[in-house]
C-alpha cells in the first residue's frame, strides 16, 4: 500500500516525466490579492498568468498545492470532522498547460496516471463532459467524450450542466469546460444494486469525484458574452486526501495516513481510542483537520487575531479548543502539542513547517490559554442559560442572552451555535443582530460626544519615571536585535522629553 508521501511524490515525478517543471505550494495565505483572503484551489498562484498580466516561465507545470476553503461559497466548515471528506485545510495536486498540450493528452496523461501507474481499477471510474448550453451556443463536448470514449465504455461518460461541468474564475474572465473524474469506492454488493453511474455527483461519501479536468479556451467578456482564447489553459486539480482514501482502501479520509498518525497522538493524551466513540471521534477529526490549517496559517504569516483573515484562523483554532474541552477533557492547552507529528508527516513536503516550528507553537499555546479562560466561563452560563430556556418548554435562548455572552464574556456567537446544535437548540439571531446594531449606536454616540483636546484632572507637576519602559520585555515575535533597537529609539525618545523638563529617565 503506498503512503501519503509516495502517492505526492509519484503524482510529481509522472508529470515531471512529461516535461512538467514541478514547482513549490503558494502560501496558503494570500496577501496581494483583495478578491481573495486564502489560496483555495491550485490555480490561484497562475492567475496572473491564465488572465495574461504576465508571461508563464514555464508551460507545463505541476505541484501539490496547500488550499483552504472556510468562507464565500467554498464553504464546508461545519461539515468537517462529521462526515468522511470534508476538511478546511487539504492539498490540491495539478498539472497546468499554458498554450501547449489541451484536451487529448490531459485526458490521456489522467486515465495513465490512475490506472496503469497507481493501478486503480478503471471498472470503478466515471467521467463527466460538459453537456453544451443552448443559450450560450454551446454545444456538449463532444472532443472531450471522444477521447474518454478511448478508455471508458459509454455508459461511463455522463453529461454534466453547467453549474459541474463549465469553469468560471469569475463573472468575467478565462473559462471553459470541464471534465471530472469519479471513483465509486463503494463494496461490490452495493454496486451491485445500484450503478455508480447513478450517484455520481449526488454526494454520496464512497462515489465521489477525486480529479477535475478543466479546459480553458474561451474568455468571459463584460457583457457576458464568450470569445475564444488566443492561448488555451490546461487546469488540472486532485484532492490528494480523497485519492489516498481510494488507494489505501479506506472509507474515509480520516482513516487514511495523512490523518491517523495525528488522531492517535489526540487519541493518547485524552486517554482514549479511536472509533469508540462517535461523539469522541468527531471531536478528534476536528481537531486532526484544524492543527494542519492553523498551523499552515501561522507558517505563511497570518497569526490569529480579530479581523478578516486572522479571525478566521481564530475561529477555527478555538473550535478545535472547544472540541477538545467538552468531549476529550483537555482543559489545559493542548493543541500546540500536535506540531511535532504534525511536522513529522508533512515537513519533508513542506519545510517551511519546521522552519517555523516555534513560532508556531507560541502563538498557538497563547492562544489556547487566553480562549481556555472565556471558554470555561462562557460554557457554564450557556449551559445555565439552556436549562431554564428548556425549563420553560422553549428551544431557543434569546438573542439577548447569546449577546450577553459575546459582548461581556467574548464567547463567540458561531460558537454558542455549535453548542445548541448539538443540544437541539437554536438561538434568536434576529434579537442578537439588533442588540449588536444598539450596541454600535451606543459607540458610535460615545465617540461623537465632543471634548477638548486636553482634559485638566489635577493642576500641579508629576514626574513620570521611565525605568518599567526600558526594562519591559517585549513580545516573543520580537528578535534580540530588534529588542535592543526598539529600546534605543524608546531610550533617545525619553532623554529629549527629558530635556524638556517632561520626563525623568533613572
Amino acid at each position: 500500500m503506498l503512503t501519503a508521501k509516495e502517492i505526492r511524490d509519484s503524482f510529481k515525478n509522472f508529470f515531471e516525466s512529461k516535461e512538467h517543471h514541478i514547482v513549490p505550494s503558494a502560501p496558503m495565505v494570500i496577501k496581494d490579492d483583495p478578491t481573495l483572503m486564502f489560496t483555495n484551489a491550485g490555480m490561484n498562484q497562475f492567475k496572473d498568468i491564465i488572465l495574461g498580466n504576465r508571461p508563464a516561465k514555464y508551460h507545463r507545470v505541476a505541484d501539490s498545492q496547500k488550499c483552504l476553503r472556510v468562507s464565500g461559497k467554498h464553504n464546508d466548515l461545519e461539515e468537517v470532522g462529521h462526515d468522511t471528506y470534508h476538511h478546511t485545510m487539504f492539498e490540491m495536486l495539478g498539472n497546468w498547460s499554458f498554450g501547449d498540450y489541451f484536451k487529448k493528452e490531459a485526458i490521456s496523461w489522467a486515465w495513465e496516471y490512475l490506472v496503469e501507474v497507481l493501478k486503480l481499477n478503471p471498472e470503478h471510474l466515471y467521467a463527466t463532459v460538459f453537456e453544451g448550453s443552448p443559450e450560450e451556443g454551446l454545444s456538449r463536448d463532444d472532443e472531450a467524450a471522444s477521447y474518454w470514449e478511448q478508455f471508458l465504455p459509454k455508459d461511463h461518460i455522463i453529461n454534466g450542466n453547467k453549474h459541474d461541468n463549465f469553469w468560471e474564475m469569475g463573472d468575467t474572465g478565462p473559462c471553459g469546460p470541464c471534465s471530472e473524474i469519479h471513483i465509486d469506492l463503494r463494496p461490490a454488493e452495493e454496486r451491485a444494486k445500484i450503478s455508480g453511474r447513478d450517484l455520481v455527483n449526488q454526494d454520496h461519501p464512497q462515489v465521489i469525484e477525486i480529479w477535475n479536468l478543466v479546459f480553458m479556451q474561451y474568455n468571459r467578456k463584460a457583457d457576458s458574452s464568450l470569445e475564444p482564447l488566443p492561448a488555451k489553459v490546461i487546469d488540472t486539480g486532485m484532492g490528494f486526501e480523497r485519492l489516498c482514501m481510494a488507494l489505501q482502501g479506506k472509507t474515509s479520509n480520516y482513516d487514511t495516513d495523512v490523518f491517523q498518525p495525528i488522531i492517535k497522538v489526540i487519541a493518547a493524551m485524552a486517554g482514549t481510542e479511536y472509533g469508540k466513540d462517535k461523539q469522541n471521534d468527531i471531536a478528534m477529526r476536528v481537531i486532526a483537520d484544524h492543527i494542519r490549517t492553523i498551523a499552515f496559517s501561522i507558517t505563511d504569516g497570518q497569526l490569529p487575531s480579530n479581523a478578516k483573515a486572522g479571525y478566521v484562523i481564530r475561529r477555527i483554532l478555538r473550535r478545535a479548543v472547544r472540541y477538545g474541552y467538552t468531549f476529550l477533557g483537555q482543559k489545559q492547552a493542548f493543541m500546540y502539542k500536535l506540531l511535532p507529528v504534525l511536522i513529522e508527516n508533512m515537513g519533508e513536503a513542506y519545510p517551511e513547517l519546521i522552519a517555523q516550528k516555534d513560532l508556531i507553537e507560541k502563538v498557538i499555546k497563547e492562544e489556547e490559554e487566553a480562549f481556555l479562560r472565556t471558554l470555561e466561563t462562557g460554557i457554564r452560563l450557556l449551559d445555565k442559560t439552556m436549562e431554564e430556556t428548556k425549563a420553560a418548554g422553549k428551544s431557543e435562548i434569546s438573542g439577548k442572552d447569546a449577546f450577553t455572552l459575546y459582548d461581556t464574556f467574548g464567547f463567540p456567537l458561531d460558537l454558542t451555535e455549535l453548542i445548541l446544535r448539538e443540544n437541539g437548540m437554536t438561538v434568536n439571531i434576529k434579537e442578537f443582530d439588533a442588540e449588536m446594531q444598539q450596541q454600535k449606536q451606543r459607540a458610535r454616540n460615545a465617540a461623537a460626544i465632543e471634548t477638548g483636546d486636553w482634559i485638566t484632572l489635577k493642576e500641579g507637576t508629576t514626574e513620570f519615571v521611565a525605568t518599567t519602559i526600558l526594562n519591559m520585555k517585549l513580545p516573543f515575535f520580537v528578535t534580540a536585535r530588534s529588542n535592543r533597537k526598539i529600546k534605543l529609539y524608546i531610550r533617545l525618545y525619553l532623554i529629549t522629553l527629558h530635556s524638556m523638563q517632561k520626563v525623568v529617565v533613572r
